[in-house]
């Protein structure tokens, strides 16, 4: 059997040890996973939503938050609509501006750029959002490390610092005022602007041209400051993300993995050149990032140099168990892991006016309220992944199946699990020819796939569509038929 490899489209077409193409696929050990398809959760808000944060209180009840440039949103299962929560005098982020939310304790708190105040719900007591006390600076990005919230990127009041980062009081978000119950800030001057903050024991700081550790120390220091990479840094602020410690970001020649200590290069040799070339950096403010945690995938949505509108319209996806990529073709706004909200059986009408209708099974567990699912959203809905397996395309490498010689391929065996295939064979006699594809043709009774292509050099094609789970690989029947 012809495994299908990594994705390697930085690889050249002829001998590959990869495949060409995989779209709209999950990287498996062997071959590809579905994927499934990006489907409405939620009714509207009143724009394009610009962020999206899930929570659980210290009762384990879910919460389900989004904002658009406007206004602050909860998801309400009982009708699905997004229903406001913004403060009364609403908001006003501009078109690269976006929300950033982290949890402390029950409180939520949500960064909306350098032109709004942070703002803050409890989870137990509040209707709306209100602004965080204690005259915190407005900001970018924003983080929870160890008992402390983290703000980067900041307008204090006297103008826009992009290389200084504040923190709050020791265990209290509402303490601002420097050298008062251990807050203070800092500046990064020598590195260009903050690029992306990612909390946890320690303090991770991507700027354009270093990525910074900020670790506690305790009084009088506080925090020590170490630049751990200085050769480089984070160039597209909507890029980083990040699983526990390590931090997968998007630099001007490629994609990054950083572990707190060095930085590794997971997309040279493999996907760099192609992004290049596909990525309209005109549009890099829309791109959005996260990880999903249970298909160990992080994920990149970008506006393609094909999207006619800079609609982002494509995501890279980067396996990071497994080392090894994919490509989807889907819209997305936005990207974030979410938990489900629970539905009755009246409120499954929010989803579906029949159960036929139901884009998600009933039996799944995204039913049960307080479930882990991935999602997003595209426009001014809240989106998920919980759709049927997407239509998928994998082609693989080229190779003369017989050295110098032409070959007459007569079958092609498809090896997948579930679904409908079918498969189409590109040939050509030389490499300063295009290459074409036959028809594409499906398996008959026998399971193999009939077909009649004759040419020097070789390729495969497998389209595969329906509840499809997993796509493997191929064999071929073929002959030499001599010199020509």
């Amino acid at each position: 059997m012809i495994q299908f490899g990594e994705w390697l489209p930085d690889q050249a077409d002829l001998l590959n040890p990869g495949v060409t193409v995989a779209t709209n696929v999950l990287p498996a050990a062997q071959g590809y996973h579905s994927m499934n398809s990006f489907v409405e959760y939620s009714n509207a808000a009143d724009g394009t939503i610009k962020g999206i944060f899930a929570a659980k209180d210290s009762d384990a009840n879910t919460k389900l938050f989004a904002g658009d440039a406007t206004k602050l949103y909860l998801h309400a299962s009982a009708d699905n609509d997004l229903d406001s929560v913004s403060k009364a005098a609403g908001y006003d982020l501009t078109d690269t501006e976006r929300w950033r939310f982290v949890q402390f304790g029950d409180d939520i708190i949500a960064a909306g750029g350098t032109g709004e105040e942070p703002q803050v719900f409890n989870l137990g007591t509040s209707s709306i959002f209100a602004d965080l006390g204690g005259s915190p600076p407005k900001a970018d990005f924003i983080a929870v490390v160890r008992d402390f919230v983290w703000l980067a990127n900041v307008d204090s009041g006297s103008g826009r610092v992009p290389y200084q980062c504040y923190w709050s009081g020791f265990n209290d978000p509402t303490s601002w005022t420097a050298g008062v119950n251990q807050s203070d800030f800092q500046n990064l001057p020598d590195s260009g602007a903050i690029t992306g903050l990612v909390g946890g024991e320690y303090c991770t700081i991507l700027t354009e041209r270093a990525i910074f550790r900020a670790t506690y120390t305790g009084p009088p220091l506080i925090w020590q400051f170490d630049k751990v990479v200085s050769e480089r840094g984070c160039a597209f602020k909507e890029s980083v993300c990040n699983v526990g410690s390590t931090v997968f970001f998007l630099d001007n020649d490629g994609f990054y993995a950083f572990d707190g200590q060095r930085v590794s290069p997971i997309g040279s040799e493999k996907v760099n050149n192609f992004f290049k070339e596909d990525f309209d950096s005109n549009y890099d403010y829309r791109m959005s990032a996260s990880v999903d945690p249970i298909n160990e995938v992080a994920m990149w949505s970008y506006t393609s140099t094909q999207s006619p509108s800079g609609q982002p319209d494509k995501i890279i996806m980067y396996n990071y168990v497994l080392n090894k990529w994919s490509l989807a073709e889907i819209e997305a706004d936005f990207l974030a892991p979410m938990f489900s909200s629970g539905y009755t059986v009246d409120g499954l009408d929010n989803l579906s006016a029949t159960v036929d209708g139901l884009s998600i099974q009933l039996d799944s567990r995204f039913f049960k309220g307080g479930q882990y699912f991935f999602g997003g959203a595209f426009g001014d809905k809240i989106y998920a992944f919980t759709g049927s397996p997407l239509a998928a395309t994998i082609e693989t490498a080229e190779a003369p199946l017989s050295t110098g010689k032409h070959s007459l391929i007569t079958r092609v065996y498809p090896y997948h699990e579930g679904g409908d295939v079918t498969v189409a064979v590109g040939t050509r006699d030389t490499q300063g020819e295009a290459f074409s594809f036959g028809s594409a043709v499906s398996p008959n009774d026998a399971g193999f796939v009939p077909l009649r292509s004759q040419g020097r050099y070789h390729r495969a094609r497998m389209n595969i569509s329906g509840g499809w789970g997993k796509a493997l690989g191929i064999d071929i029947e073929a002959r030499e038929i001599g010199r020509r």
